[in-house]
């Protein structure tokens, strides 16, 4: 095991000024759109055998305003590294994902990522690619879920685990799930507000 570099994390805002101007070297829109797991939109190609096109939607699952701020503040507390993605542009915008682990630790420039080890913060600003923009609510619900090949994006925040860090400072283990939606399903028979 390798020894750490030690690291401090700006703020988000310092570090999304860093994140636009890399962007903005390489032509690409500044204006972003941030989005979660449950923003992606992951479907099988036709054309290629095994292959899959990433798209992404925000009106059936919208984030919350404070979604990327309780994101970053939520892994900077970690040790892993963070990695401002961006997925691909609509007209004028770049459609971005926030990233965390340690697996990110030995991507460097090679394979597109800009680093900024005193931040233990790296940068992919990726191709110039256009990303779709799904409005089709029967296209999102047949997304890929499963049974698919490993991504970067597989280390993306859920927006259930925003809403639990939001409601009770952590995400929630497992069990507490579970013995949440019981509760949920309870005070639904009694009769009682969910």
């Amino acid at each position: 095991m390798t020894a750490s570099v030690p690291f401090t994390r700006p703020e988000l805002g310092e570090a999304i000024r860093a994140w636009k101007k890399i962007l903005a070297e390489r032509g690409f829109a500044t204006d972003l759109i941030w989005v979660f797991e449950e923003n992606l939109c992951l479907e099988r190609q036709r054309a290629e055998l095994g292959g899959f096109h990433f798209a992404f939607q925000t009106r059936f699952t919208p984030p919350p305003g404070e979604a990327l701020d309780i994101a970053y503040d939520y892994f900077s507390e970690t040790p892993s590294r963070i990695v401002f993605y961006r997925l691909g542009g609509v007209p004028d915008k770049s459609v971005c994902v926030l990233l965390c682990d340690s697996w990110f630790e030995k991507k460097d420039a090679p394979e597109g990522y800009v680093r900024r080890d005193e931040w233990g913060i790296s940068f992919y600003p990726g191709l110039d690619d256009q990303t779709e923009e799904v409005t089709d609510l029967s296209r999102w619900l047949r997304r890929v879920k499963r049974n698919r090949a490993f991504h970067e994006l597989d280390f993306c925040m859920t927006l259930a685990a925003v809403e639990e860090i939001r409601l009770y400072g952590r995400p929630l283990l497992h069990y507490e799930r579970f013995a949440e939606s019981l509760l949920k399903q309870m005070r639904q028979f009694l009769g009682q507000a969910a």
